[in-house]
């Protein structure tokens, strides 16, 4: 019995459709079972745990060191459970972690997960708390930080090839469980194969329930010694393997990571990645010219979380809605009382702006989790404030406390905190790098991060010119008294949040040639008549009633880029070539609170050798080299 694929629009991913059998979920694409009718935890723990000796190497994983599992074919997320929960039986160090990897096609439903996981009692806090972070229903990768960092789960919704194609791992064991190969044979033929070897190093393992000699013939062909061994209850057989260990290798070991690392630089982009390292067991030294951490650009009294999704479901596109939703989860988890999670309405605010939003939903089905179209009439009820456009409507999404958060963040034993350090020169010496001052004694480590916003581009320790560009913000602090105070984050060409401690922040202004840092009495009129044409009513009275000059408010400089993307890995000369040990994590434009937490959790699996959560062609978006300044070749001189 199976099913034909419906033709989605993008980014939506056909979900499984669920048949329950004796009460036992099956797939009615495949025609079978998800686990045993048995027992499919002790099915799991058999085949997947048992085979691949799991037990005795996560005890014996070092501190600060991780492990990866990779896993054809995701289901109701039991084999997955099941290694989370030997593993924390374990007892591993604090800064060790478990990389699960899964490829799922037919995700699926949140509702159907958490039903077939309630079979196991005994899981139900983990099944808990990967129901709390499951992701819609939407193609491409999510990563799922699970056990407070304890566990990474890489859920890729999508084809196995192009999972495999798109991911950059190295995994020590192999889940091979997807549906039987006879029922699902693109699972386990040759393309697959390959592309699992292609991930596999000396000391790999891997088990599957399966004893089809077919899938043994190649898996013995792609390298790995295979044996046939009992299977599970009347399962007699089933096929376990290990690709040989050359002399003095080790069981697909990870790099390991340096021992310290300084970050230079304590907005939102510094903050989250140090505290993400601190976290995987380094030894970080935060490095600002601040009194203290979120002073600049990240200094902001509120902020807004949202993106700008395109109309095209391009790379730019997958790359703004991987960050909002990872950020959103990541914001939920630890963004403790500087989260405030009222939802976004993203406002038809004009004919254009319409017009866009209509094509967008044409063209796109995102689901309702993510966003919906709301007319006028519902945003106005969700806003608590009438409202004459309908719009986009993130429930998720809302405003952080930026400076208060990122003040959190630092409060870790690994984190060094060095403030008032003006730096002005990043030096290469014996295997480290020296970060000096103006007379202050040099930080050494064996790695360093620039993260200093606008002023980055000053600290590069190359000739060549990037391009970067700093961009005047001014936002404008909004007396509660003097406004009907929405109860969401309004955004259009510019935003409005709830007011907070009697305050609302609106802006921000987008000043390309003013470079001043002081307040400026025409940017608050600005934001005031820009407040007044999106959203007519919502100031007490006419714009011009409220002073300009005894507003309160605040200068930062953003830093974009030329193509309006950031920028997040190894520094590379305008040939390509990488420097050794020293990295880039800026251009976040007026979505640094968007985009840094994923662009930090990609850093931070980039410097400690781990699994990237960045899909390659993410990768490539966000890579350094696109940022140079393209110097012309003495052909197109002459011919100019």
């Amino acid at each position: 019995m199976t099913e034909l694929t419906k033709d989605l629009r993008p980014p939506s991913i056909e979900t499984a459709a669920i048949e329950w059998r004796d009460g036992v979920p099956c797939s009615t694409r495949f025609d079978d079972v998800y686990f045993s009718r048995d027992d499919g935890l002790q099915e799991a723990r058999h085949v997947f745990i048992g085979h691949n000796r799991l037990a005795e190497r996560f005890a014996s994983a070092p501190a600060g060191s991780s492990f990866v599992i990779a896993e054809t074919g995701f289901g109701t997320g039991l084999n997955f459970l099941a290694a989370w929960q030997a593993w924390a039986v374990s007892n591993p160090s604090d800064s060790s972690c478990l990389h699960f990897v899964s490829v799922e096609r037919y995700p699926l439903a949140r509702e159907d997960l958490g039903q077939a996981l309630a079979l196991w009692p005994e899981l139900g806090d983990y099944a808990a708390e990967l129901l709390e972070h499951y992701p819609p229903p939407v193609q491409g990768a999510h990563r799922l930080v699970l056990a407070g960092g304890r566990i990474r789960l890489t859920l890729f919704f999508g084809d196995v090839l192009e999972a495999w194609r798109e991911l950059d791992f190295q995994a020590d064991a192999w889940f091979l469980d997807g549906f039987a190969p006879s029922r699902n044979p693109r699972m386990w033929d040759q393309a697959a194969i390959t592309a699992l070897r292609g991930h596999s190093g000396p000391g790999t393992t891997l088990a599957t329930f399966t004893a089809v000699g077919e899938v043994r013939r190649l898996l013995v062909n792609a390298g790995f010694n295979m044996r046939k061994t009992q299977g599970f209850r009347r399962k007699l057989e089933m096929l376990a393997g290990e690709l040989p260990k050359g002399p003095e290798m080790g069981a697909g070991e990870n790099l390991r990571p340096p021992h310290s690392i300084a970050i230079i630089g304590a907005g939102v982009a510094g903050t989250l990645l140090a505290r993400n390292l601190a976290e995987r067991g380094l030894a970080v030294t935060l490095i600002d010219q601040a009194s203290d951490a979120g002073m600049a650009a990240s200094g902001n009294c509120q902020g807004a979380l949202y993106v700008k999704l395109g109309v095209e479901f391009n790379d730019q596109a997958k790359l703004g809605l991987s960050s909002l939703l990872f950020s959103q989860r990541y914001y939920a988890q630890s963004g403790g009382h500087c989260w405030h999670p009222t939802g976004l309405v993203q406002l038809a605010y004009n004919d254009v702006e319409a017009g866009r939003q209509a094509r967008f939903t044409a063209r796109n089905d995102y689901p309702a989790a993510i966003l919906r179209a709301v007319d006028a009439i519902e945003a106005s009820r969700m806003a608590g404030v009438p409202l004459p456009n309908g719009g986009l409507w993130f429930p998720s999404s809302g405003w952080l406390e930026p400076g208060k958060l990122c003040r959190a963040l630092i409060r870790h034993p690994r984190i060094q905190q060095c403030f008032g350090f003006d730096v002005h020169r990043l030096t290469p010496c014996n295997g480290k790098w020296h970060v000096a001052g103006n007379g202050e004694q040099d930080v050494v480590a064996d790695r360093v991060v620039i993260c200093a916003g606008h002023l980055s581009p000053k600290l590069i320790p190359l000739p060549n010119e990037f391009r970067f560009r700093t961009i005047r913000g001014q936002v404008s602090h909004l007396p509660e008294t003097s406004l009907n105070n929405p109860s969401v984050v309004l955004c259009g060409p510019g935003y409005i949040n709830p007011a907070h401690e009697g305050t609302a922040l609106a802006g921000a202004t987008f000043d390309l040639h003013d470079h001043s840092p002081m307040l400026s009495v025409d940017s608050h009129r600005e934001n005031l008549s820009m407040l007044a044409a999106m959203v007519p009513g919502l100031l007490k009275g006419p714009a011009a009633a409220i002073d300009p000059a005894v507003l309160e408010g605040k200068v930062a400089f953003r830093c974009t880029t030329h193509d309006y993307q950031p920028v997040a890995g190894p520094l590379t000369d305008p040939s390509g070539r990488a420097l050794e040990g020293i990295d880039l994590f800026t251009g976040l434009g007026s979505k640094g609170l968007t985009y840094a937490p994923l662009l930090a959790e990609y850093l931070a699996d980039r410097i400690t050798g781990q699994p990237r959560c960045l899909p390659a062609s993410l990768a490539r978006r966000v890579a350094t080299q696109r940022c140079h300044k393209r110097i012309a070749t003495a052909s197109e001189t002459i011919g100019a």
